[in-house]
């Protein structure tokens, strides 16, 4: 918009007087009717019956929300306000759009945010019959049965102690119902049990999963035990010492370190998927780590940091492990005594 005048932007430019073919998304453009409309609604009744006024809204993809000066909101301030607003859809109320001049004194009765500095030319005003008169330019439904129906989806805390409130209006509440529906289906078939029991059988499975979780730990710190163990109880313990293991983590390797020792051995272990991405730990004497860390990272395309004598971090290229070895295989060969 410049001034009065509405500017369309197009791919190519079009000869003065050329007759040009709008092509409308319906679809997109109710869909933003309904919703606008919908906050009219929302809006004014909040301000009716709790004297909450709406400072901002967004339009957005999925649901649109409402910024309200105030703190809070209960549930029951939701229900009676949901309740309210589907009653006032069901009375099938008028919806109308005018226009007043510009010095018109019922200007000033009307609901207002302000009008822009360049504005000119009349006010347009939507008015829901007997409900709200408000300054507007958008799209808007002709009466508020074209609604159906408003979803309120609760609230969460906004900015400067104002509440956003998240609605649905319309269409979007019966494809939201769909989706529901769609995953409600899906749940029965995998969990076995009815809508009603969802909950308590994810609940279950969490719990299954925490004590197979914390299973699979002990199990691990055990076996990094008894791996340490086995090498050091080998008569010649060559190096480096290098391991993998896909359902490791960092405190596994950590602890293979710790029991192993890494004054004079060097370790390379890794755990995570052996030709994608995963973890790396680089132990041993502090110049030995010091000086091939970076290295070790660089090969396995990962970053890392390090001190005392032990390196570790992220890696992409696991499936270059067997690199990583043959480099610390030559640096064992030709390091010197001192080291």
């Amino acid at each position: 918009r410049r001034g009065p005048e509405a500017v369309h932007f197009v791919q190519a430019a079009l000869e003065p007087g050329a007759e040009v073919l709008l092509s409308l998304d319906w679809e997109r453009r109710f869909d933003h009717m309904q919703q606008h409309s919908g906050q009219h609604l929302i809006t004014a009744i909040a301000e009716q019956m709790f004297g909450f006024k709406t400072t901002s809204w967004e339009l957005g993809r999925q649901r649109s929300v409402i910024e309200l000066d105030t703190p809070c909101m209960t549930a029951e301030h939701i229900e009676a306000l949901e309740r309210s607003v589907n009653e006032k859809i069901r009375e099938r109320v008028p919806v109308m759009v005018r226009e007043l001049a510009a010095d018109d004194p019922e200007i000033e009765t009307v609901r207002s945010r302000g009008l822009p500095d360049d504005h000119v030319g009349p006010v347009r005003v939507v008015d829901i019959e007997g409900i709200d008169s408000n300054m507007c330019c958008g799209t808007h439904v002709s009466n508020l049965s074209d609604l159906q129906v408003i979803k309120l989806l609760g609230t969460e805390k906004g900015k400067k102690n104002k509440t956003n409130l998240a609605f649905l209006a319309g269409n979007r509440v019966l494809k939201s119902i769909e989706q529901s529906h769609s995953a409600e289906k899906a749940l029965t078939s995998l969990l076995k049990n009815g809508p009603g029991e969802h909950v308590e059988a994810v609940k279950r499975l969490q719990s299954s999963v925490k004590l197979l979780q914390k299973n699979n730990l002990n199990l691990l710190r055990d076996m990094a035990v008894l791996i340490a163990r086995d090498f050091k109880s080998k008569p010649v313990q060559s190096q480096p010492f290098v391991l993998h293991r896909k359902e490791g983590d960092s405190e596994f390797m950590n602890i293979i370190a710790n029991e192993i020792g890494t004054e004079e051995t060097l370790l390379f272990l890794t755990v995570g998927d052996e030709k994608e991405a995963g973890l790396f730990l680089l132990a041993g004497p502090v110049e030995a780590v010091e000086n091939l860390g970076p290295r070790v990272a660089e090969l396995l395309g990962g970053k890392g940091a390090g001190k005392r004598g032990r390196f570790q971090g992220k890696a992409t290229k696991m499936s270059r492990r067997g690199e990583v070895q043959a480099l610390l295989q030559e640096f064992i060969s030709h390091r010197s005594p001192e080291v």
